[in-house]
């Protein structure tokens, strides 16, 4: 804890005081490296939080990329946001968080609001124009955060709304990558049952309280693992592409949950 208190006095906050106003300038400009300083600033973060990232695979380049990933904590931004240049789809109330907010505004993060069915049209826009600019934007597909020991089944209609507006966009030769991460070691150990429900953000816990546990834990080993990326063609089956992303996630989990070899998905 001692050394996380010196790592955020001497690292992250002069970072911060540089990155926070550089970030904003290079958007307002729209300079074409605006990913460059979120990229930095992730992998700050994971040494902050004492995440180990481990890399398998490689994010999908130069093209339109729609990922999708299961979600565990708060914390897989950081571990995902450290090894691929991206933005994120999150829920509208993170745009209110305090700071976390500015944070995801500087990442040029799409916001989606589920209580409003209404939105969900603006939010497919918004990403349907970001993929027809070649950029890359991940979906938390799950819906939600889980514990980490499965996937949930993966929500299809953002995709489909998704798959919609990039064609209306002019957004072509589209592909959807699956993404797994997984939390397997914790200070060199076998994560147990118990240490996942101090690393996952569940339900029943508060934000803070799961960020004192991550801040007070010690070193986690997390894989991000790219897997086989699908053509997102238009007029495709929506449900069927989302189900396929999610095979390829849940194999990819269970193996390295296992510490097994990998199937042969990955990108």
């Amino acid at each position: 804890m001692v050394f996380r208190a010196l790592f955020f006095i001497v690292v992250m906050v002069p970072l911060l005081i540089v990155v926070i106003p550089a970030q904003w300038l290079v958007l307002t400009l729209r300079l074409p490296f605006w990913n460059v300083l979120p990229r930095l600033f992730h992998r700050a973060a994971c040494l902050f939080l004492g995440l180990r990232v481990t890399v398998v695979g490689k994010p999908e380049e130069n093209r339109p990329t729609l990922l999708v990933s299961n979600h565990v904590s708060w914390t897989d931004i950081f571990a995902i946001g450290s090894s691929a240049d991206l933005t994120f789809v999150a829920k509208r109330e993170v745009k209110d968080w305090f700071f976390v907010g500015t944070m995801a505004d500087l990442q040029r993060t799409i916001y989606v609001d589920r209580n409003r069915r209404s939105d969900a049209g603006r939010t497919s826009r918004e990403m349907g124009e970001r993929l027809a600019s070649g950029a890359a934007v991940l979906l938390f597909a799950e819906g939600q955060s889980d514990i980490g020991t499965h996937v949930l089944p993966f929500r299809s209609a953002l995709v489909g709304a998704a798959q919609l507006a990039m064609e209306a966009a002019g957004a072509k030769d589209v592909v959807i990558q699956p993404v797994t991460v997984a939390y397997t070691r914790l200070q060199g150990l076998p994560v147990s049952l118990t240490d996942r429900s101090l690393i996952a953000w569940i339900k029943s816990k508060g934000l803070r309280e799961n960020i004192v546990e991550m801040l007070t834990g010690g070193v986690k080993d997390v894989t991000v693992a790219f897997g086989r990326p699908l053509p997102l063609e238009a007029g495709a089956d929506r449900k069927s592409v989302t189900k396929q992303a999610e095979d390829q996630v849940r194999a990819m989990l269970v193996a390295l949950n296992r510490s097994m070899p990998l199937p042969t998905v990955t990108g």
